[in-house]
């Protein structure tokens, strides 16, 4: 059993350990082996096929063990060094720990948006992106998005998606109106004044290579998605008669039926169900 941190409260060799690790896993390829499972399984609600990662109720599950797997490897090349999560309620400005020199790095320049700072400045030599759509092979950021600008998600906006205690609602996807935890929180139920919230808008807030299926290419993403995880399990204790919606199979002729993953129905790529993910106790913990 180990213990994700805060990232605010990493020591500098904490730090050092954590890039250097991931800076391992990119040069035996099998960072880039996880961006495209992660790119593959990016599956929006007007695509026919089967939506496990994104816009559905496994959008929790997959991802608890999406990053299981990224964890993994990590303490394969340091067994000390796990995932730290980032509060975005609280560490909220670009100028965060989180993006200094020793860490993630800071923000992409402004003509091209390339990262140029910290160990994944694609100058340093040691991380060209290889997975994705855009032309660059540098990492690429906008943080806050000066140019039209949006904050990262307030403590309010956080607590809209917590107080839910319904875990997901039909249609399962991006438009379920009534909201449901599971939306609410990846950020698809927003106002019509807004287009994201939460687990979305920090996705927009970095910006660059954060905003679509190759998001992983920043390592940024590991961390948010660590509090994700978090805030999964707390929303589990704060509502704990509330399980994980749809408990069974979609009936013939629900439009959703093979395209939503039901509580025992398996996640590809890794064949195990959300009621295997529902919880990490005996693995990791939270501090």
């Amino acid at each position: 059993m180990y213990t994700r941190q805060n990232q605010r409260n990493l020591t500098s060799a904490q730090k050092k350990r954590f890039t250097a690790a991931v800076l391992e896993l990119k040069r035996s390829g099998v960072y880039d082996s996880l961006v495209r499972t992660h790119d593959k399984y990016f599956v929006p609600d007007r695509d026919r096929k089967l939506r496990v990662g994104h816009m559905s109720p496994s959008f929790f599950p997959w991802h608890r063990r999406y990053l299981l797997e990224f964890e993994r490897h990590l303490q394969r090349v340091d067994p000390g060094v796990c995932v730290p999560y980032w509060d975005w309620t609280t560490d909220s400005s670009p100028v965060s720990s989180l993006w200094a020199d020793d860490f993630l790095g800071g923000t992409g320049r402004e003509s091209d948006r390339q990262v140029m700072t910290g160990p994944f400045a694609y100058e340093k030599g040691n991380w060209t992106v290889t997975v994705g759509i855009t032309e660059a092979r540098f990492l690429t950021r906008n943080l806050g998005r000066p140019q039209n600008p949006i904050k990262l998600p307030t403590a309010a906006e956080l607590k809209w998606a917590m107080d839910d205690p319904t875990y997901d609602t039909s249609p399962w996807d991006s438009t379920s109106a009534d909201g449901g935890f599971r939306n609410k929180l990846e950020g698809w139920a927003a106002p019509k004044s807004e287009r994201w919230r939460n687990h979305n808008k920090v996705h927009q807030w970095i910006g660059g290579h954060m905003t679509g299926g190759t998001a992983p290419n920043d390592p940024a993403f590991w961390l948010h998605h660590a509090f994700v995880d978090l805030l999964w399990d707390r929303w589990q204790q704060r509502h704990p008669g509330s399980g994980y919606l749809p408990a069974a199979p979609l009936p013939p002729g629900d439009l959703q039926r093979g395209r939503v993953i039901a509580l025992d129905e398996p996640m590809p790529p890794w064949d195990l169900t959300p009621r295997e993910m529902l919880g990490h106790q005996g693995v990791y913990r939270y501090e």
